[in-house]
């Protein structure tokens, strides 16, 4: 029943203090997603799309959130998501009740219109529970128009936005613009909120019910069973991160969030709600590890079509639907602390030649699976001449670093070059291809390798390079070269610590003070280790790796080793695709061959 009298109303309420990024959830359907805190406010969320501009930007520093949370000051919080699916519940514990509060963008989803579903249940006592929705289009700089109430329903514009919300037909707007209510429930009894945000005219009603049969369904037919692999619950739970933040345009973003910082005060806070090949490459191949399922032929849809697109001028990264990436920009918002503000990334103008030899290596796959379509199989051919163009000039890297001739570059395109050799039938072009890959690989070697066997990082670089660990669990040079062995043992000796591995020495600082251990290195030391027959080191890399993510089980791209905290944008797609590949190589034998 609605309780709005009773309701608090002080400025307090409208003030999101932030957390430390391990207490964060999200919701993600594909299009967008939204960041809930632990007191059930949701901080984050752009629309319609990933690159859109943020209505609740409260995370960083702005204005604007969404707020289901108990009256009761004295509770203690927490929470889970569904198995298999980005469903969220909160959980809140006070003196006389437990509350609960599930949450979920709806699907199947839509590019031009969100709808976010919030149910509140008291499982036990009774308890009175605040509502806040305060929007501020545009990062705040939209002025949202009057709201209306009719027929039981809000709704408002703003900043090409059409808004409404049911579900709170007592509610009051105040100025602000904020809508509070407030409710009292009862042990066993629910109350539904939807929240629509589009661009186009809003249909009939929503019917609360409806909108999360559909969304449970969508959710079951997306995730796989992995209870056959290594951590299923967390294999499940890696699938269900890239799937959220797979768009039906094909583009996976890399994360969900911007300007999240890496390291406090350093400038390193990136936009990351955009699509990079490589990383899209990434969980298509680690899906293919599994089997043939959804998210690989998305990932070769739209690798694809950026490579016949763009030919020798892909770029790394694109918004999900294909288009450019704007260029970067500052946001006049304080930011999340020790970050600064900004949208866009200036990395989309790179030349970054591993992407090449990823997305070469993600079509190998889906020929071994027999989904490498007619689109695909074209941009097999442009790829490799842009691979015979390209391979001798400098590149970004892996860490979209200065141009250099880095080593895992090349390396990763001879093992793109051979896996689509094989993959192939014999033929002028798979043989085009394993003739390019003994011409890339033996000058690389000249430059590249030492005397005493180890790569070095680039040939003017003789520095530890975690980066080199990817193509040497893929399998260049095969697992009997002994650089391979060199190699890793060199780069766990000097990027280890504590069971975390770094990406690279950065001059004099110490590896902890220049930044954190990369969540990405550790999943692929395991798989490195495990290629060259040490299970058990494998697992050990592969356990401690994925003990570094928070009570919602996300990982953001770096973590802080010593005081045990995600650093960067979350969740890092990348991150939770190696997690994937791991779980399916370190228990079954039966998994695509390296």
């Amino acid at each position: 029943m609605n309780d709005t009298a009773e309701h608090r109303e002080t400025a307090g309420n409208d003030v999101c203090p932030p957390w430390v990024l391990r207490e964060y959830a999200i919701l993600a359907d594909g299009e967008r997603a939204a960041v809930v805190d632990p007191q059930g406010r949701i901080v984050w969320l752009c629309a319609p799309r990933w690159h859109s501009d943020a209505v609740f930007s409260a995370l960083v520093g702005g204005g604007g959130f969404f707020g289901v949370e108990p009256e009761d000051a004295r509770h203690v919080w927490g929470g889970y998501y569904e198995d298999s699916t980005l469903i969220w519940v909160n959980r809140w514990v006070t003196t006389d009740a437990v509350i609960e509060c599930r949450d979920a963008l709806a699907m199947p989803a839509s590019a031009d219109r969100l709808v976010l579903l919030r149910r509140m249940r008291v499982e036990k006592g009774e308890a009175r529970l605040r509502v806040t929705l305060a929007p501020r289009p545009g990062f705040g700089a939209d002025r949202l128009s009057a709201p209306r109430l009719e027929e039981g329903l809000w709704t408002a514009g703003a900043g090409g936005l059409r808004m409404r919300l049911t579900g709170a037909a007592r509610a009051r707007w105040i100025p602000g613009p904020t809508l509070r209510d407030g409710f009292r429930l009862r042990e066993g009894e629910q109350h539904d909120l939807v929240l629509e945000l589009s661009t186009a005219e809003l249909g009939p009603p929503p019917d609360p019910r409806s909108l999360w049969a559909d969304t449970e369904k969508a959710w079951r037919r997306s995730v796989p069973d992995c209870s056959a692999l290594a951590a299923p619950r967390d294999a499940r739970h890696a699938y269900a991160v890239l799937r959220g933040l797979t768009s039906s345009a094909g583009g996976m973003v890399a994360a969900a969030t911007t300007s999240l910082p890496e390291r406090a005060d350093t400038g390193r806070n990136y936009d990351y709600r955009f699509a990079w090949v490589r990383d899209q490459c990434y969980a298509g191949l680690a899906v293919a590890a599994h089997g043939p399922h959804e998210l690989l032929d998305t990932a070769v849809r739209f690798t694809a079509e950026r490579v016949l697109a763009d030919g020798r001028d892909l770029h790394p990264a694109y918004t999900v639907d294909g288009g450019p990436v704007p260029r970067e920009r500052r946001l006049a918002l304080p930011g999340y602390p020790g970050g600064t503000d900004r949208i866009g990334n200036k990395a989309a103008e790179q030349f970054q030649l591993d992407a090449f030899g990823e997305a070469l290596q993600l079509f190998a796959a889906a020929a071994h699976h027999d989904r490498l379509t007619p689109e695909a199989e074209r941009a097999v051919t442009v790829a490799v001449d842009a691979v015979e163009r390209n391979w001798t000039l400098p590149d970004a890297g892996l860490w979209e670093l200065d141009n250099h001739w880095w080593t895992q570059s090349r390396l990763s395109v001879v093992c793109g070059l051979r896996r689509v050799a094989q993959a192939l039938p014999d033929g002028p072009t798979a043989r085009r291809c394993a003739g390019t890959a003994e011409v890339v690989l033996a000058e690389t070697r000249r430059r590249c390798l030492r005397p005493d066997g180890r790569w070095r990082r680039a040939e003017d670089d003789d520095g530890p390079e975690a980066a080199l660990l990817m193509p040497l669990a893929r399998g260049c040079p095969p697992a009997d070269d002994p650089s391979n062995a060199i190699t890793r043992r060199f780069v766990e000796e000097r990027l280890h610590e504590d069971g975390y591995l770094y990406r690279f020495v950065h001059e004099d600082i110490p590896l902890g003070e220049a930044e954190g251990a990369f969540l990405f290195c550790g999943f692929t030391m395991a798989l490195a280790t495990d290629h060259l027959g040490d299970r058990a080191r494998a697992l050990r890399w592969f356990e401690r790796t994925r003990t570094a993510c928070g009570p919602a089980g996300l990982f953001a791209e770096e973590y802080d080793v010593r005081q045990r905290q995600l650093r960067g944008n979350l969740p890092q797609a990348f991150v939770h695709a190696l997690l994937l590949e791991c779980a399916v190589r370190l228990n079954d034998a039966s998994a695509l061959p390296l």
